[in-house]
């Protein structure tokens, strides 16, 4: 089942907080960036973190399971996502541990 638009603009607008916060479609889904990395994914109408020491930090009792059949664990956000403050948070802290994205080769 694919993500509703509505809930992408929703996670986006709760996300705002951390910095500029984007969704791309990706594989029916989509990944969701501050700024330039990729810190998630919306599945089936369900926020995705990818996991990072300082986000299990913040977190405490973390919540994991995969965000597509076949997927790695990621950090579940649900009833959090209503807390615009936290969630912010938790985007920062764990976007300073994500690698920052490859550049792409000219061709």
């Amino acid at each position: 089942m694919a993500s509703d638009k509505q809930f992408v603009e929703y996670v986006v607008e709760q996300a705002s907080g951390a910095g500029k916060i984007t969704a791309k479609p990706m594989f029916g889904e989509y990944g969701i960036y501050v700024d330039t990395k990729i810190f998630g994914l919306i599945c089936n109408n369900k926020l995705f973190v990818k996991p990072t020491e300082a986000g299990r930090s913040f977190i405490g009792d973390v919540v994991e399971a995969p965000a597509y059949p076949g997927s790695k664990n990621f950090f579940l956000v649900e009833a959090q996502l209503e807390d615009r403050d936290w969630l912010a948070e938790l985007i920062k802290s764990s976007a300073e541990e994500l690698p920052e994205p490859k550049k792409k080769k000219k061709k």
